[in-house]
């Protein structure tokens, strides 16, 4: 297929708050006597990228070029992210190391392929005046050689209001997409974007509605399209798919693609990464969208932080191509 195949002359410039993702497996036989709580014995390790860094994993995992912008600690956390982002193949030297905050961490532990516990180390105080022009620099440096910046909001900080403010200031003045993964109940922070990507509940928050409201997701898509001033609004629906909502066009579903789901952590990831390097090649928002839904379906049949590959993609891609009627 033509537009993958153009997946490779893309360059994505991916801004947020990159984390390490670690996981303690193990196994639990036996409940402590200190506490009513289960006693993981502890069998082996793991590390992946995690937040921004997980959607550069995605990125280069499509097989476009990528530079990922960030915040990390000058700690052995912020290595083992470094570690993690080489072995994936993602370029670390453009991130900026800092004393003065620790590198995000989750740590997930693991019995019997279930989490039992998670463990959260980081920073969420807001950026130094230093850290902020650290970052804005580096943003200068790179983003005229993208043909997509993404930016990546877990609300660790990272993206302030004056970073947002510098980032669609020069993509707007070079006519640069940007596409957002949101967080948090005010989305009006992101106007200046192409495409935001939120999930039922954070639309639901930033739409002021109720979580069972009747047509939800249909009534904050065309409140975000129209406050915001978008070109376009990926909702997620978790095992109900996802719904694209465009300026003058009735809102396209997309039903789930995965047949079994083991874990959706990272899927927002992988929504975001396919979705930018689909349009930076050339696709239109619906089939960007297309092809988004079949990715996050292909990541979350997978235990942890996942990502997305080009092999995988286009295994699926050939598998489900009649259904997914994909125009190039």
């Amino acid at each position: 297929m033509k537009l993958v195949e153009d997946f490779s002359r893309v360059k994505i410039l991916v801004v947020g708050d990159v984390m390490l993702d670690r996981y303690w497996w193990g196994n639990v036989t036996r409940i402590s006597p200190e506490a009513p709580v289960p006693v993981v014995r502890i069998q082996r390790d793991s590390y992946v990228p995690g937040g921004a860094a997980n959607v550069a994993v995605n990125v280069a995992g499509l097989g476009a070029r990528v530079t990922l912008l960030g915040l990390i600690g000058d700690d052995p956390d912020g290595a083992c992210l470094r570690d993690g982002l080489k072995k994936a193949g993602v370029l670390s030297e453009t991130l900026v190391a800092v004393k003065t905050r620790p590198t995000n961490t989750k740590t997930r532990i693991i019995a019997h392929n279930q989490q039992v516990a998670r463990v959260d180390r980081e920073s969420t105080s807001a950026l130094s005046m230093m850290e902020a022009d650290l970052l804005c620099n580096a943003i200068s440096e790179q983003i005229d050689s993208a043909d997509v910046v993404v930016l990546s909001d877990y609300a660790k900080s990272t993206l302030s209001d004056r970073v947002l403010g510098h980032i669609f200031s020069l993509a707007g003045n070079s006519q640069k997409p940007v596409v957002v993964d949101p967080k948090g109940k005010d989305f009006t922070k992101y106007v200046g974007s192409t495409v935001l990507t939120p999930n039922r509940r954070e639309a639901a928050e930033a739409c002021n509605l109720e979580p069972e409201a009747d047509h939800l997701v249909s009534q904050a898509g065309r409140r975000l399209l129209d406050k915001l001033q978008l070109r376009a609004v990926l909702i997620t629906e978790s095992e109900e798919g996802m719904t694209l909502f465009e300026k003058g066009q009735p809102p396209s579903h997309f039903e789930a693609a995965a047949k079994e789901v083991y874990d959706v952590t990272g899927a927002g990831d992988t929504v975001i990464a396919t979705m930018a390097v689909a349009l930076a090649a050339g696709a239109d928002f619906r089939d960007a969208a297309k092809l988004a839904n079949l990715a996050a379906g292909i990541v979350v049949q997978q235990l942890g932080t996942a990502s997305i590959s080009y092999e995988k993609l286009v295994s699926s891609l050939a598998d489900t191509r009649q259904r997914l009627r994909i125009s190039r």
